[in-house]
C-alpha cells in the first residue's frame, strides 16, 4: 500500500486532550464548518431583514425569528467544529465551568448586556420601530436591537448607542407601546381678565386645524384646562390626543401646537402677557376710559383688535416638519382590525 503524504498530514496530530485528538484534518473540517455557519447566519439575518421591511404587521414577530436563527446557526456551528475536531464535549464539562466563572467575572458587563438583550426580544416591552425616551431625556425611534447594545435614531437623525441593561434596568418611556396614542399637555398663559369660554374656543379651533389631530370620541377629546395663576397671568394648557405618526416627535408637536395657539389668540384679540408694571390714571383732564384715549390721540382698543384679528395666519413650519418622513425609520404597525377581503 503506497503511503499518501496528504493522508499522512491530514492524521497528523496537533494536540491531545486525554482520550481526544485533534488533527490537522480535524481542525481544517472544524474552520470550513465554521465558516459555513457564520455565512448561513449572515445569509439568513439578510433575508428575513428584507421580509420584515416588507411585512408591516408582523415587523416584531419576525424580528425575533431572525435573532433566534442568527444566534442558533452560529452556536450550532460551533458545536458541529469541536464534534468534527474530535473533542468530547462531555469531558469539557469542567473546563468550560471554571472558563465561565473566569469569563464571568471579567467580562460582567459585557454578559449582564448580552442577557438584558435576550430578554428585550422576548418580552418585547421594546421592540423594534418603537418611540422611546430614556430617564437622560434622550429620545428615539428603536432601529436594532443587538447582542450588546440597542440603536436609537433620533429625530435629528443622530445614531445613538445604549447598552441594552440601560433599557432593562432603568426606566424607559415607551410613547408608542401597544402602538396606541397618548394625551400630552401643551401649556399657555393669557392676562387676566381675558374671556375664558372665548380663550376655549379660539384654542380649541386651532387644535382642532392642526392636522396630525385625533378626532374626538366618547373617551378622548381635545379640551382647555385652566391650570392656575401665575405673577401676572392666568394659566391653561391644551389637552390633545395627537395620531400615533406625530407622537414619535414630540419636540415638533409641542413647537406645532404652541405656533397654532399664538395665531389662534392674535386673531382672536387675547392677550398674552409678559411681567410688567401698570400705571394706572382714573382720570385725564377730567376724562377716562376711551374718552382719555381719544384725548390722547391713542389708537382705540376696538380698532386694534380689528387689526389683530385681519392679521394672515403665518406659516406653521414644526407641523410641516411632522409630516416628513425618514427613509431609514421602520415602517409603521397596521392600527386596527384587519380589512375583510
Amino acid at each position: 500500500m503506497v503511503d499518501n503524504p496528504l493522508h499522512r498530514l491530514d492524521a497528523f496530530e496537533l494536540v491531545k486532550m486525554g482520550k481526544s485528538t485533534i488533527t490537522v484534518g480535524g481542525l481544517g473540517a472544524a474552520i470550513v464548518i465554521v465558516a459555513a455557519a457564520l455565512l448561513a447566519a449572515r445569509l439568513a439575518a439578510a433575508g428575513l431583514r428584507r421580509l420584515r421591511a416588507r411585512a408591516v404587521g408582523n415587523a416584531a414577530s419576525l424580528y425575533i425569528v431572525e435573532k433566534l436563527a442568527t444566534y442558533g446557526l452560529i452556536v450550532i456551528g460551533f458545536l458541529a467544529a469541536l464534534s468534527t475536531m474530535g473533542v468530547d464535549l462531555t469531558s469539557l464539562a469542567v473546563f468550560a465551568g471554571a472558563l465561565g466563572v473566569g469569563v464571568g467575572l471579567g467580562l460582567q458587563g459585557v454578559i449582564k448586556d448580552f442577557a438584558s438583550g435576550i430578554s428585550l426580544v422576548f418580552e418585547r416591552l421594546v421592540a423594534v420601530g418603537d418611540f422611546v425616551e430614556l430617564s437622560n431625556g434622550m429620545r428615539g425611534v428603536v432601529h436594532e436591537i443587538g447582542p450588546r447594545s440597542t440603536r436609537l435614531r433620533t429625530n435629528d437623525s443622530t445614531d445613538v448607542i445604549v447598552p441594552n441593561s440601560v433599557l432593562v434596568n432603568d426606566q424607559v418611556i415607551n410613547w408608542t407601546l401597544h402602538h396606541s396614542t397618548r394625551r400630552i399637555r401643551v401649556p399657555f398663559v393669557t392676562a387676566f381678565g381675558v374671556d375664558k369660554e372665548k380663550v376655549r374656543a379660539a384654542v380649541l379651533a386651532a387644535a382642532r386645524s392642526v392636522p396630525f389631530t385625533s378626532p374626538d370620541d366618547a373617551t378622548r377629546r381635545t379640551q382647555v384646562w385652566l391650570v392656575g395663576y401665575g405673577e401676572s397671568a392666568l394659566k391653561f394648557e391644551l389637552i390633545v390626543w395627537p395620531t400615533i405618526d406625530a407622537v414619535r416627535r414630540p419636540a415638533a408637536i409641542f413647537a406645532a401646537y404652541t405656533w397654532a395657539i399664538d395665531d389662534a389668540l392674535r386673531g382672536a384679540g387675547i392677550e398674552v402677557p409678559y411681567p410688567q408694571r401698570e400705571l394706572r390714571l382714573r382720570g385725564l383732564f377730567g376724562e377716562e376710559g376711551e374718552d382719555a384715549r381719544a384725548a390722547l390721540r391713542l389708537e382705540p382698543r376696538a380698532a386694534r383688535r380689528a387689526k389683530a384679528k385681519a392679521a394672515a395666519v403665518s406659516r406653521n413650519d414644526a407641523a410641516e416638519d411632522l409630516e416628513r418622513e425618514d427613509p431609514e425609520e421602520p415602517p409603521l404597525p397596521v392600527q386596527g382590525p384587519p380589512k375583510p377581503s
